[in-house]
């Protein structure tokens, strides 16, 4: 049993579970978005069957990622520890597990509507195919990004099949937020990115010009964020959660340093966890009480 256990961690550990808080906030809120849409209402088999989407999409993203960069991982001291080339997880079975992971995900949008299914493979393709683009353009982080921010709409249609453009909002803010804390985390390894071959925004440029590009990234974020409060004709707690997350955005640039990148991971992990799942939390509540 303890075996067992030691493996699920490793597991949970390759995929950056954790990290879940980042997208399932805004999955969260394109579901409710939809649900409280007239003619439509909560149900329990989507709710559950959106998030087991949400999960299991984000798996296989980032077995993937690990799967793909292990030669990268290995030589680079910050990563070397990570499962795969530890040995904690041998390559062929991070594979099977991004492959299941993949196939369960399509068989769960085929318990929710034509629409979701169809653009599952798409949304596979963006989600691991982010992997590959360090290799070829420093625009990585804003793919990244795009695979993110497919949480809010994906669970819109989920749950009404169609299109609407309040979620799309919430998916570019997403798009723009997710992409501008990548680029402060990548400060990290912008020389062995350079040393390696690899692209990224910290690696073409300066550290300064690569915090500024995050800082206009998240300006838009902010716009976006005002945006949807105006276009979904949200009330108090929406602007009170819009003040929080605009906090959250302006605090991380003020605590990461072209010279001093000692709270990187802090910006990185905790101060946008907290930000999207505050956020997150203001929406729903603003949506359902109205």
């Amino acid at each position: 049993m303890k075996k067992l256990f030691g493996r699920a961690n490793n597991y949970l550990s390759l995929v950056k579970f954790s990290h879940t808080v980042f997208a399932m906030p805004f999955a969260l809120v394109g579901y409710f978005i939809g649900a409280t849409q007239p003619g439509f209402g909560f149900s329990l088999r989507t709710f559950l069957l959106v998030l087991a989407c949400m999960v299991l999409a984000r798996s296989a993203a980032m077995a993937f990622n690990r799967y793909a960069d292990v030669s990268f991982d290995s030589i680079n001291p910050r990563t070397a520890g990570r499962e795969i080339p530890s040995g904690k997880i041998t390559r062929r079975n991070a594979l099977v597990f991004v492959i299941a992971s993949s196939l369960l995900f399509m068989a769960a949008t085929a318990f929710l509507n034509r629409l979701t299914l169809i653009l599952s493979p798409l949304a596979l393709i963006i989600i691991l195919g982010y992997s590959y683009t360090k290799r070829f353009t420093p625009l990585c982080h804003l793919v990244l990004g795009l695979g993110l921010s497919l949480a809010p709409i994906g669970a819109y249609i989920a749950v009404t099949g169609t299109f609407a453009l309040l979620p799309l909002i919430y998916s570019l803010i997403v798009l723009t937020w997710v992409s501008g804390f990548d680029i402060i985390y990548a400060l990290q390894d912008d020389q062995f990115d350079r040393d390696a071959g690899l692209y990224s925004i910290p690696a073409m440029m300066s550290r300064r010009e690569a915090l500024d590009m995050s800082v206009a990234l998240h300006s838009v974020s902010f716009l976006l964020v005002t945006a949807a409060g105006l276009v979904g004709q949200s009330g108090v707690i929406y602007w009170a959660g819009a003040l929080v997350f605009t906090g959250m955005l302006v605090y991380q640039h003020m605590i990461v340093k072209p010279d001093d990148l000692s709270r990187v991971n802090m910006a990185f992990g905790t101060t946008n966890g907290l930000a999207g799942v505050i956020f997150g939390l203001a929406v729903i509540i603003d949506l359902l009480i109205l």
